[in-house]
């Protein structure tokens, strides 16, 4: 009976699997115990992308540079022996594409605000790998725990405007597991709206109800007063 070789182990032995473009990763495939000579194939997604014979009982070892997005996926190994029909698929490895994040938008449903109100800030960055983290500011202060998203949605918060010096500048910034890239969002800032007095519909209903009083009484002077003061005379 041929022998049959065991199921190789593929290991990542440099590189990660959260990769960038550019970046060289090196797979090892090994059957063991397997007399050598052995053929290893390295596969994509079932498809071949190259093969190495051992002649010893070294493993082969697969460089890939990561140039493009098809590069990444799933990636499988085979031993086989070459006189032999069959052979072993190893364990798989999933290699993950990681973007840059675009600049954060932090906005607001409301510009305005007053004393004893409360607002909320959403932050947003449209591109770039998940989870992506937001953390809110107000000048050079944090305002809030940082938010992690798993999801593409905003992280929000809810704010109190308790005084005049919640009105300042708020900005946002956003991260991600792509390396060296932090963004800051624009600027925000809240504007004081102008609350009106109990006293202001009075002072409306007062001034109606002179401005009506002057009409009509423009309107009694051809009727009323003329005539009377021609009869007078």
């Amino acid at each position: 009976f041929p022998e049959m070789v065991t199921n190789p182990k593929l290991v990542l032995v440099q590189g990660t699997l959260n990769v960038v473009m550019k970046q060289n990763v090196t797979l090892s495939c090994l059957s063991e115990p397997a007399s050598p000579p052995v053929r290893y194939a390295l596969f994509k997604h079932n498809q071949q992308v190259s093969a190495l014979n051992r002649s010893d009982l070294s493993p082969a070892l697969f460089t890939l540079t990561i140039s493009s997005a098809s590069d990444v996926g799933e990636y499988k190994c085979k031993a086989e022996y070459n006189n032999s029909s069959g052979g072993k698929y190893s364990n798989s490895l999933t290699f993950t594409l990681l973007e840059p994040i675009s600049k954060p938008v932090l906005s607001s449903p409301t510009s305005q605000a007053k004393k004893g109100q409360n607002v909320t800030l959403s932050c947003f960055s449209e591109n770039g790998s998940l989870p992506i983290t937001y953390l809110f500011f107000k000048g050079t202060q944090n305002i809030s725990p940082q938010k992690t998203m798993q999801k593409r949605e905003a992280a929000v918060i809810f704010l109190f405007i308790n005084s005049l010096s919640d009105f300042g500048t708020y900005k946002c910034k956003a991260n991600n597991s792509f390396p060296n890239n932090t963004k800051y969002s624009n600027g925000f800032n809240f504007t004081l709206a102008e609350e009106r007095s109990h006293s202001q519909p009075l002072i409306i209903a007062l001034g109606l109800i002179l401005l009506l009083f002057i009409i009509g009484l423009a309107l009694a002077i051809p009727f009323f007063v003329i005539p009377l003061y021609k009869s007078s005379k």
